[in-house]
């Protein structure tokens, strides 16, 4: 065989090796762009995510709602004047000091109040001929209802937070077993399939959290709240018994 015809047989084989390079170049380029645009998919939006967390979504939703009503009214019921009014012992000692009938005035005036610091102090007054000791129990017991009654004001809201990441929990694995089950029946290889039931399962999980997260900081602040109108309620019973036993009022009442 001549050089020249080897020459030429060795420039179709370049040639034709370079044609399947470019071919399969092209091919793998044409994939790439395909995995590409199929990478790139819109996000999900909030809503959607929602909705694939199942059935327990619906009480989570609901516990959502139930927490936000229960912390905007104890937000309110908690304020200082529904608890403490304005001047309320400067109120109470301005009618013991009217004369006659002076207790009768003071009952009536912390049952207009319509406050638990203005039942507390009615507990004392109907004990004020009874001697110190029954003035002191008296509004001391009152006291502890009172304050009992104000925290379990927050016990519908602390069951929320508590309850809330175990129904999360509860809707997580749920979905895992739904996911584990669906890659049994799709085979081995199809891992998309059980990342994808993972990542939908997890829903549930998320939205307990967020439900209990914020939930649990409003009820510590609503206790914490609680716990200071209680501090400044002992303080003002113990200004009432300082001005019982500096003025001993003599007029009563029956209970």
């Amino acid at each position: 065989m001549s050089i020249r015809l080897k020459g030429a047989l060795l420039a179709a084989a370049l040639a034709a090796a370079s044609c399947f390079s470019f071919g399969l170049s092209a091919i793998a380029a044409e994939d790439a762009g395909k995995a590409g645009r199929e990478a790139i998919k819109p996000r999900e939006t909030l809503w959607s995510l929602l909705l694939k967390g199942g059935p327990v979504m619906i009480p989570l939703g609901l516990c959502s709602v139930v927490a936000l009503a229960s912390a905007l009214e104890r937000w309110v019921s908690l304020r200082r004047d529904k608890i403490i009014p304005r001047n309320f012992i400067a109120g109470l000692k301005e009618r013991l000091e009217a004369g006659n009938g002076q207790v009768v005035k003071a009952v009536a005036f912390c049952e207009e109040s319509k406050t638990p610091v203005g039942n507390i102090f009615k507990a004392g007054l109907m004990n004020l001929t009874r001697g110190e000791a029954f003035v002191e129990k008296a509004i001391e017991d009152a006291g502890a209802r009172e304050v009992d009654k104000l925290k379990r004001s927050l016990r519908i809201l602390a069951v929320i937070v508590t309850a809330s990441p175990l129904l999360g929990l509860l809707g997580t694995v749920y979905g895992m077993i739904g996911a584990f089950e669906t890659s049994t029946f799709v085979g081995v290889g199809k891992a998309e399939f059980l990342a994808k039931g993972i990542y939908e399962a997890l829903v549930t999980t998320a939205a307990g959290l967020t439900i209990a997260l914020p939930g649990l900081f409003v009820y510590q602040y609503l206790t914490a709240r609680i716990d200071s109108l209680v501090d400044e309620i002992d303080a003002m019973g113990l200004e009432f018994m300082e001005y019982y036993l500096q003025h001993q009022p003599s007029a009563a009442i029956k209970a």
